[in-house]
């Protein structure tokens, strides 16, 4: 009886000892034994271009840096539930870094805290979470900036006309849908609510759901001659819809991602210019963060902008911008 005892504790006291060489704390949170990065990535969608780039572009950082790399995504542009499991997936796997692009700048945050408070780092890259301090840091594009641009290149374009505007949102909540649109309407020198702004309809980023919206607009005024689009496949979607009206050559359209698709459609002329942003950046960044951590326990802070530029080849005074050809050389996507 007693050896059979004895066989049990020390049967226990060898598993306890495996677990704790298999994962041990490192920097606070868990990390493996050899101090190699083992980094979540959560994209609010697998299927938008942007974000399969951002995810291969995060994937090759991780495999050069020799870190270890999972990818989760929402089901939907909004889907914070999802992403929610996706944060809990991940502390179960034992990662020590999440990079999350959340769907809400607000709906993931219990989730987060959870994680940060387990020792895992975790960064958001392209929408801020509100508070900003929710992360250990932020790797974005400035988006009120690069709707500023946005609007600036409209409001010049128009010359003397006065704005007859239509916008096509993102997702309400999201930091980057409100932050764009206000960025837009600075950049156009209107007040949220001016009359000039004739109609809004949020469309999540999804072209189908903007052409849809961009149809419902139009049924109620054709008389317009701006539309806002919050990304590349809103914009898609709503000049599908004004083509179909015979409004596409009267109207002037930009939009924000700088996608090889987006600076082709600008080239076309289906979006009179277009604000690139940086997503590989953004991921490069994030990954090289992770790779630190896991070996130094050292953390990034606060809010880094990875950049955007205006592209077009109709310039407008007063607004910088770069032609489609440059915009060809830097865009991220097929090619």
């Amino acid at each position: 009886m007693f050896k059979r005892g004895l066989t049990i504790v020390v049967t226990l006291l060898a598993l306890t000892a495996a677990g704790c060489s298999a994962e041990r704390e490192w920097g606070g949170g868990p990390a493996t034994a050899n101090g190699t990065a083992k980094i979540g990535l959560i994209t609010k969608t697998d299927t938008n271009p942007y974000f399969v780039d951002l995810r291969a572009s995060a994937q090759a950082a991780a495999t050069a840096k020799g870190a270890e790399f999972i990818a989760l995504a929402g089901q939907f542009d909004g889907d914070n539930d999802g992403q929610v499991r996706a944060i809990e997936n991940f502390m179960q796997q034992g990662v020590n870094t999440i990079l999350i692009t959340p769907n809400s700048s607000t709906g993931v945050l219990d989730a987060i805290a959870r994680a940060r408070q387990a020792g895992i780092m975790v960064i958001a890259l392209d929408t801020a979470t509100e508070p900003a301090e929710a992360v250990d840091a932020t790797f974005a594009t400035d988006n009120f900036e690069a709707g500023r641009q946005q609007g600036a290149y409209a409001k010049a374009a128009l010359g003397s006309a006065p704005p007859k505007l239509l916008m096509i949102d993102g997702t309400a909540g999201a930091s980057v849908n409100t932050q764009r649109h206000n960025g837009f309407l600075a950049g156009m020198g209107l007040p949220e609510g001016a009359p000039e702004i004739l109609g809004t309809q949020n469309a999540n980023g999804d072209q189908n759901l903007a052409q849809q919206g961009m149809e419902n607009l139009l049924a109620r005024t054709s008389d317009i001659n701006v539309v806002y689009t919050m990304n590349e496949p809103t914009a898609r979607g709503a000049h599908a819809a004004l083509q179909a009206r015979g409004l596409a050559g009267s109207v002037v359209m930009a939009s924000i991602d700088g996608g090889c698709e987006g600076v082709a459609n600008v080239a076309a002329g289906q979006i009179r210019a277009t604000v690139m942003q940086f997503p590989d950046k953004m991921a490069q960044l994030g990954v090289d963060a992770a790779v630190e951590y896991a070996k130094t326990q050292r953390k990034p802070t606060g809010f880094h902008d990875t950049g955007s530029v205006l592209i077009s080849n109709q310039p407008m005074p007063g607004v910088r911008s770069e032609t489609v050809a440059w915009g060809e050389q830097n865009c991220w996507g097929d090619k």
